[in-house]
């Protein structure tokens, strides 16, 4: 499960992948659009330290971006090339929020997902009251019983893809659905009312 505080941010997530998609070649989104969320899901951090949650949005009329994001309580070693944003979270304190391409945690937890079949978690409330509705999904369509694991990635970002090396096969990261999909066992988003497509295939 991923555990979910009811905080205040500042800056609001929409707001920071605002900020950071017009500095990015492939997203196509001018400086000062506001993008709306389609949809959202997360992962779980088995060691409950890093938060893990992937955003789909879209700017206007255009395509829908896939924004993998990490969420840290101290800065990450090395990767200050995919830092969003600094955040203000009103329960847990300053956050560190990155590019999930370039986090190890993202990797292992997706390649996993990914390997062995696996699906989004369920967004527990932090205060024990229960779960929160999602607001999207993902699932594997691999079967594999197990992944090795993640523990450190080299990113490179061609086009609208970015492969994330992991040591154990790449993972091509699709930055906008609808870009061709490689060969390979592959997360699947849904979002909306059916709406899907594939957003990363752990690459042979």
């Amino acid at each position: 499960m991923a555990v979910i505080h009811n905080a205040e941010l500042r800056p609001s997530k929409l707001a920071a992948i605002s900020g950071w998609l017009p500095q990015q070649r492939w997203s196509g989104v001018a400086p000062g659009t506001t993008v709306e969320q389609v949809g959202r899901f997360r992962f779980d951090d088995p060691a409950g330290e890093v938060g893990v949650e992937t955003y789909l949005v879209r700017a206007g009329s255009g395509p829908v971006l896939h924004v993998p994001l990490t969420y840290r309580g101290a800065p990450l070693d090395g990767a200050e090339a995919f830092l969003v944003t600094e955040m203000d979270h009103s329960v847990l304190g300053r956050r560190w929020v990155y590019d999930a391409v370039g986090d190890p945690v993202y990797a292992d937890v997706v390649r996993r997902a990914v390997a062995t079949g696996g699906h989004e978690a369920v967004l527990e409330r932090a205060d024990g009251s229960g779960t929160f509705d999602g607001e999207g999904s993902a699932v594997g369509s691999g079967s594999a019983a197990d992944s090795p694991a993640v523990t450190g990635v080299r990113a490179e970002t061609i086009g609208s893809v970015t492969t994330v090396a992991t040591g154990h096969g790449a993972l091509a990261v699709l930055r906008v659905v609808g870009t061709p999909v490689p060969a390979g066992d592959h997360l699947t988003a849904t979002w909306g009312d059916g709406e899907h497509g594939v957003v990363v295939v752990l690459l042979d």
